[in-house]
């Protein structure tokens, strides 16, 4: 028998074309998501032509609880508390909840907002850390806070909702930087769908931009090339990269730095899981998946407008410790829900959203690196060419440069956010450096960050799930930290 797989050089061969199968589908997939993105970026034009007309409210948009969890945030509290209270917004409460801070983030509530202790009904929904004070503004009716015991942000957001009077609830960190109308762009889809469920915003980075009392004042490019390099990627997979999956009510993950949620329907899921390691994205994956297996009319959506802007890390051992944990956060949040993958009742999201999370998000780390790394072996040991080697390397790299070129290009046809002369310039270098070198290194940080996961997976003790037979891993929550939430 002629056993042909026995050759080393036939070995090399296949694994050279899965190889390319791999990047060829994971660049694909992402190419045909930018194209997709076309008809949520056409929706949001539509909208944005409207806000030309004089500003006016329809009388529809629903009340809103702004929900902001806080931990030792002392310097900036302030500043933060006042910019929320001045958005354009017909009816709105702002619930401060302090999550055990230790220094005088309290003090600094109370000094500059008049509080005082306030007897209110404190309704526990959700289970939460011991509850030590409910304080309300004399000067800001709208505004109270939360003083608790530490239990990590999601136990924060579960004390909020307990806390909140209105139907919807927007889930914000003390450091977001937002624009005056964020909070009506954002409410939109619950005003042109009643089943929707949650609603999120795409998040643009503010390294580099001017900002004044707490709103973006002037649009600039981050002058740190990590944080550059981070622009581009954002754009290709946190905006259109999403964007693509709006239109198919598939959206598996919104930004923990604004989104907002239909309240019953989170405390009918059970609230944030506080052993999530990642609880925004858990609670959107939580709400795919009741919902569709339940066989219920729900909706998930995404804003495109910039109306979110945030910070990235200007340091590799910031951004490394980031990666890492999104990627344990993306582990436990499949694994916990992977009873939607492929689910009869699915749908779009159990069917295509979740398969391709698993294969290019999850596994896309393991199979990257082995890719490089098993690649570069063969052709160093002579099982390889050298043109091949190199025709395999274009297209693995060539391919990524596609992408963020189209994404850039997306950006350029439709939001035209960077304008000035030389940006556009600026960007394309950086598309260059994210897929010659950033990109791999992510992928070895993310690599890292799955392995961690699956360790602690297989040694924890016994199994427990969160109520409806999913089962989770132990992870403690993580600290409120704009470097560690997931745009």
């Amino acid at each position: 028998m002629n056993w042909q797989l026995a050759d080393p050089a036939t070995w090399v061969s296949a694994m050279q074309w899965m190889f390319l199968l791999y990047f060829i589908g994971a660049n694909g997939g992402y190419t045909l998501l930018n194209l997709l993105s076309l008809a949520a970026i056409r929706r949001s034009m539509e909208a944005r032509a409207l806000d030309t007309l004089p500003r006016m409210y329809s009388g529809f948009e629903p009340p809103v609880s702004i929900l902001v969890p806080v931990c030792n945030e002392e310097a900036t509290i302030a500043a933060s508390v006042r910019s929320l209270l001045r958005f354009e917004y017909p009816e709105l409460e702002v619930v401060v909840v302090n999550d055990g801070s230790t220094d005088g983030t309290l003090a600094t509530l109370t000094r500059e907002f008049g509080l005082a202790p306030f007897p209110e009904a404190y309704w526990k929904r959700l289970p939460i850390q011991p509850l030590r004070g409910i304080y309300r503004s004399a000067l800001h009716p709208n505004l109270r806070v939360l003083d608790k015991a530490n239990g990590g942000k999601a136990d924060a957001l579960n004390a909020g909702i307990n806390a909140a009077r209105y139907p919807l609830y927007c889930a914000l960190d003390a450091d977001s930087i937002l624009q005056p109308d964020s909070l009506k762009r954002v409410v939109q889809p619950f005003l042109q769908d009643p089943a929707t469920v949650a609603s999120g915003a795409a998040a643009r980075i503010a390294n580099g931009c001017t900002v004044n009392d707490g709103f973006i004042a002037e649009v600039d490019l981050p002058g740190h090339p990590l944080a550059l390099i981070q622009l581009v990627e954002y754009l290709r997979v946190c905006l259109f990269g999403r964007l693509g999956w709006s239109p198919m009510n598939a959206v598996l993950i919104l930004s923990g730095a604004l989104a907002v949620f239909r309240k019953e329907a989170v405390v009918e899921a059970g609230g944030y899981d506080r052993d999530a390691a990642d609880e925004d994205m858990e609670i959107v994956l939580r709400l795919h998946r009741l919902n569709r297996l339940a066989g219920r009319s729900y909706r998930i959506a995404l804003v495109p407008d910039p109306v979110l802007w945030t910070e990235v890390p200007e340091s590799l051992a910031v951004l490394a410790r980031q990666r890492m944990r999104w990627q344990r956060g993306l582990s436990q949040s499949l694994f916990g829900n992977i009873r939607l993958l492929f689910h009869l009742r699915g749908g779009t999201a159990g069917w295509l959203a979740f398969p391709f999370t698993v294969l290019f998000e999850w596994l896309g780390p393991l199979l990257e690196v082995a890719a490089y790394v098993l690649v570069t072996a063969a052709w160093l040991s002579g099982l390889m060419s050298a043109q091949a080697f190199v025709a395999f390397m274009l297209v693995a790299i060539g391919m990524g440069i596609m992408v963020s070129v189209s994404a850039l290009l997306l950006e350029e046809l439709s939001f035209q956010i960077y304008r000035k002369p030389g940006q556009l310039a600026s960007l394309l270098g950086a598309v260059i450096m994210e897929n010659c070198g950033y990109r791999q290194l992510v992928a070895v940080w993310r690599l890292a960050g799955l392995v961690h996961w699956m360790g602690g997976l297989t040694r924890r003790q016994g199994s427990f799930t969160d109520g409806r037979g999913s089962p989770k891993p132990r992870q403690r929550p993580a600290a409120n930290s704009s470097h560690n939430r997931r745009p």
